[in-house]
C-alpha cells in the first residue's frame, strides 16, 4: 500500500453504534466503536471517532468543546443510516404537498398495486405529507388532433425533452401566497412540489419552489429537480420522500462539519448513496440516501468476500440495531430503479437492498396475548436496558438473557465513564416483568391450552422467533420467490451484527 501523508477516515454512522475505520500516516490502521448517539459523553459520534483517534496518535490534545483541526485530514468518507432510520420510524420534519389543482388525493390513491390481494384487512401506509395545498395550474401536452376549444393567446412552451406543451393556466401567485401562509403558520417548513408533466416542463414548479423560499420556507424538493421522470406518482412519492428526509440529513451534515476548523471547508467529505456510489457532502439528499449505510455494506463484502473461497453467489445479511438489510451479489451489483421501503415508494437508482424494521434495538411488546417486536427502536439513546441508561427491553437484551450475547466480548463502552460492559441484571429484571405480564394473561384467558407459566427464557426465545422471522423473509424475498434461486446455495455474510 502506498504511503498516505494525511488520515484518511472511513465511518459507518448507523442508528445504533458508531464504526471508525482509520488509515494513519506510516501505513497503521485504527478501528473504534462508538455509541451512535451519547449526549453525556459528545455531541457527535463520527466527529468524537476522529477527534478520540487524531488525538491519541498525533499525542496533541484536541479539546472536544472546540473545532476539529482539519489539518492532517486527508478524506472522510461515510454512510449514514440517519435516513433509513427516519423513514422506517417516521421521524422525518413535518411536510406539506404543492400537487396541481384537481389532483390532491393522487399520492393517496397511488397506482392501484395490491399486494396482498386477499388480506381480510388492508393497511395503508400512512402519507408522510400533513397538508395538501392545490396549485392552480395547468400544463397540457400539444396535440393537434384535440378538439378542445382553446384560448386563442395560448402559449406554447418546449420541454427538455424537446416536446410542445400548452400552457393552459399560468399560477395564481396571491391565491399560491395565500395558501402557503396557511401552512406556515401552521409550523410547517418544509414542502414537497409535485404539478403535472414537469418531467419535461419545470416551469411552474420553478415559480412555486422561488416563492416559497421567498416565504420563508427552509426546503423546498421540486419533483423536477429530485426526479425528472415521467409518472406522476412515483415522482411525487420520491419528491415527498425527499422534502421529509433532505432537512434531517442537512441538519446531520451541519452538525457533523460544525464541529470542524472551518467547517470542513477544503477536505474532500463524501457520502455514500443508495446506488453505492460517493457523493460530495452538499449534494447528499434525502431521497438517494435512504440505503446509504446498507449500500456501503453491500460494496464492502462484494469486494472482500465474492470468489474467495467458492464461485457461489453471495448473500448479505446487515442486521444492525434499528433495521436489517438483505442482498445478493453474484458477480455484479443489482440494481433497481423502483422501490418500496417502509411503504414509501422511491424511483431512484438503488442497489438491490430489502431492508425490514428489526434489529437489535427494536423494541418488545406484549399486546392483546401477542409478542411484537418493532418497528419502534429504543436507538444509542437511551438504547436496550442492558446499556445502562434506563432504556425499555430490545432483541439485544432477549439475546442477553438467552446467553447468545457474552458481555465479556462485547465493546466496554457504556456508564458514565464510558468503560462498563452491558448490564445483564437490568435486561433480567426487565425480563421479570415481561414474564410476570404474559403469565397473568395467560391464566386469565378462559380454557386456556397452556396451563404451566411461561419462563423468562421462553418469553425471550418468543420475541427472537418473531424477529427471525421477520429478518428471514427478505433473504427468501431475493432467493427463492424473485428467481428460485435455492438459498442453501448461499453463503450468507453478516456484515453488521447490532
Amino acid at each position: 500500500m502506498a504511503a498516505i501523508s494525511g488520515f484518511q477516515f472511513a465511518i459507518d454512522r448507523g442508528g445504533t453504534f458508531t464504526d471508525v475505520y482509520a488509515r494513519c500516516p506510516g501505513g497503521k490502521t485504527r478501528v473504534m466503536k462508538l455509541l451512535s448517539e451519547d449526549p453525556a459523553n459528545y455531541t457527535d459520534a463520527p466527529r468524537e471517532g476522529i477527534r478520540r483517534i487524531l488525538e491519541e496518535e498525533t499525542g496533541n490534545k484536541m479539546p472536544a468543546s472546540q473545532p476539529l483541526d482539519t489539518s492532517q485530514i486527508d478524506w472522510i468518507r461515510m454512510g449514514t443510516t440517519v435516513a433509513t432510520n427516519a423513514l422506517l420510524e417516521r421521524k422525518g420534519v413535518r411536510m406539506a404537498l404543492l400537487v396541481t389543482k384537481g389532483f390532491r388525493d393522487l399520492l393517496y390513491i397511488g397506482n392501484q398495486a395490491r399486494p396482498k390481494i386477499f388480506d381480510l384487512e388492508i393497511a395503508t401506509p400512512d402519507m408522510l405529507y400533513e397538508e395538501v395545498v392545490e396549485v392552480a395550474e395547468r400544463v397540457i401536452l400539444e396535440d393537434s388532433t384535440c378538439q378542445l376549444s382553446k384560448k386563442p393567446d395560448l402559449q406554447i412552451v418546449t420541454g427538455t425533452t424537446g416536446e410542445k406543451l400548452e400552457v393552459w393556466e399560468s399560477i395564481d401567485k396571491e391565491q399560491l401566497t395565500k395558501d402557503l401562509q396557511r401552512i406556515y403558520d401552521k409550523g410547517i417548513r418544509s414542502l414537497a412540489v409535485v404539478l403535472m408533466h414537469a418531467y419535461t416542463f419545470d416551469g411552474h414548479e420553478q415559480e412555486v419552489g422561488k416563492l416559497a423560499l421567498e416565504m420563508g420556507f427552509e426546503h423546498v424538493s421540486l419533483s423536477s429537480a429530485v426526479m425528472p421522470m415521467v409518472r406522476i406518482v412515483p415522482r411525487g412519492y420520491t419528491a415527498c420522500a425527499d422534502g421529509y428526509l433532505t432537512p434531517c440529513i442537512k441538519t446531520y451534515l451541519n452538525s457533523f462539519a460544525g464541529g470542524f476548523h472551518n467547517s470542513l471547508e477544503g477536505i474532500r467529505v463524501l457520502f455514500m448513496q443508495s446506488d453505492g456510489g460517493l457523493t460530495p457532502m452538499d449534494r447528499f439528499n434525502g431521497s438517494r440516501a435512504i440505503l446509504s449505510g446498507p449500500a456501503g455494506g453491500v460494496v464492502g463484502y462484494a469486494m472482500t468476500t465474492y470468489k474467495r473461497q467458492t464461485e457461489l453467489p453471495v448473500i448479505g445479511f446487515d442486521m444492525g440495531g434499528t433495521s436489517t438489510d438483505v442482498s445478493r451479489y453474484a458477480g455484479e451489483y443489482e440494481h433497481v430503479f423502483e422501490t418500496t421501503t417502509a411503504g414509501v415508494t422511491i424511483q431512484a437508482p438503488q442497489l438491490d437492498i430489502n431492508t425490514v424494521a428489526a434489529g437489535g434495538g427494536s423494541r418488545l411488546f406484549f399486546r392483546a396475548g401477542l409478542f411484537q417486536v418493532g418497528p419502534e427502536s429504543a436507538g444509542a439513546h437511551p438504547g436496550p436496558s442492558c446499556y445502562r441508561k434506563g432504556g425499555p427491553l430490545t432483541v439485544t437484551d432477549a439475546n442477553l438473557v438467552l446467553g447468545r450475547l457474552l458481555p465479556d466480548y462485547f465493546p466496554k463502552i457504556f456508564g458514565k465513564s464510558e468503560d462498563q460492559p452491558l448490564d445483564r441484571e437490568a435486561s433480567l429484571n426487565g425480563f421479570k416483568e415481561l414474564t410476570e405480564q404474559v403469565n397473568e394473561f395467560l391464566s386469565s384467558q378462559p380454557g386456556s391450552v397452556k396451563k404451566d407459566p411461561m419462563t423468562m427464557e421462553e418469553v425471550a426465545m418468543g420475541f427472537i422467533n418473531v424477529a427471525n422471522e421477520t429478518m428471514c423473509r427478505p433473504i427468501r424475498a431475493l432467493t427463492q420467490v424473485r428467481c428460485d434461486y435455492y438459498t442453501a446455495w448461499h453463503p450468507e455474510i453478516g456484515s453488521g451484527m447490532f
